[in-house]
């Protein structure tokens, strides 16, 4: 081999380092001191760092029925930069009672707005609930404010349930058959399959920065259970003109309307959430989800 193959070889590996040390480099910098900072893990997509809290230290029960933790006890925080430089943060804390209002006073006492507090469920042992942040700031000064309540959350011994949290494996969901019922579809994870639907025919703004499904504008449904006997539980994003057909919908089709709020403050348009829950054979209940799916992106814009 000679002086000038050795060296084209060297010159191309170099090219390659550069290349794999570049797609490494992917998440900014400053996010990536978030994420050191917090001490947590999280995945920069879309535009959007979205870090997540799953309460896996809760085991919960919901009428009865048992339910793994991604079926609706993942909390999260997402960042992304607005047209000024800065950063947009919301979120979802998922929080045991004893948990609220500690962790309440550390968000506004770091400058945080706490935007929403709210159940997912009815009947769920132990009694959870979700309070939705939303700051502005640098990336770092966020992390740094979030921080203290973060620790605050898992800090103390849940109450205990006695039923167990583990999931069937007998009688799986038959997932391909929901995804064509709802026309979308979802992501396993552990016992749970979840479809998830943007809203990108609205175009919601803070700041100069775009609203996407990754900040938490899109409507949802996690399936656990039997293809028999399963469970949904899920969030619908909504106009206020699409309030109600989308309430109408969802109790025709034998659904509970568990809850009805605002995750934001002072976005335009103004979106409205609901959430639901229901038990029956998995096709029954994702045909009335779909039902729910189909009111949206048809009723205008104007509150009647």
């Amino acid at each position: 081999m000679t002086r000038h193959d050795r060296l084209s070889i060297l010159s191309a590996l170099m090219i390659l380092c550069s290349a794999c040390v570049a797609t490494a480099q992917d998440m900014p910098a400053d996010y990536q001191q978030v994420l050191t900072a917090l001490g947590k893990t999280g995945d920069f997509k879309d535009n959007v760092l979205k870090v997540n809290f799953p309460r896996n230290d809760v085991k919960v029960t919901v009428a009865g029925v048992a339910t793994p933790t991604p079926f609706g006890f993942g909390g999260w925080v997402a960042m992304t930069k607005a047209t000024d430089g800065t950063q947009v943060l919301m979120g979802d804390l998922v929080l045991l009672q004893d948990e609220v209002n500690r962790v309440m006073s550390a968000l506004l006492e770091n400058g945080f707005d706490v935007t929403a507090l709210h159940n997912h469920f009815f009947w769920d042992e132990p009694r959870m609930f979700y309070m939705h942040v939303h700051g502005h700031g640098s990336a770092a000064d966020l992390a740094r404010k979030l921080k203290p309540a973060i620790d605050l959350i898992g800090k103390q011994a849940p109450p205990s349930s006695a039923a167990s949290a583990a999931a069937t494996t007998a009688n799986p969901l038959d997932t391909a058959k929901l995804a064509q019922i709802v026309g979308t579809p979802g992501e396993q994870t552990g016992a749970v399959y979840k479809i998830t639907i943007g809203r990108s025919d609205l175009k919601v703004t803070e700041m100069g920065a775009p609203i996407n499904a990754r900040m938490g504008l899109n409507t949802w449904a996690a399936f656990t259970g039997t293809d028999a006997k399963a469970a949904i539980a899920g969030d619908v994003a909504m106009l206020e003109s699409e309030v109600t057909p989308v309430l109408k919908v969802l109790r025709k089709n034998g659904l509970d309307v568990v809850a009805i709020h605002h995750h934001m403050t002072n976005e335009r348009p103004m979106i409205i959430f609901l959430h639901y829950w229901g038990t029956g054979p998995a096709a029954t209940l994702a045909s009335g989800f779909k039902a729910a799916v189909n009111e949206l992106g048809k009723h205008g814009t104007a509150t009647r």
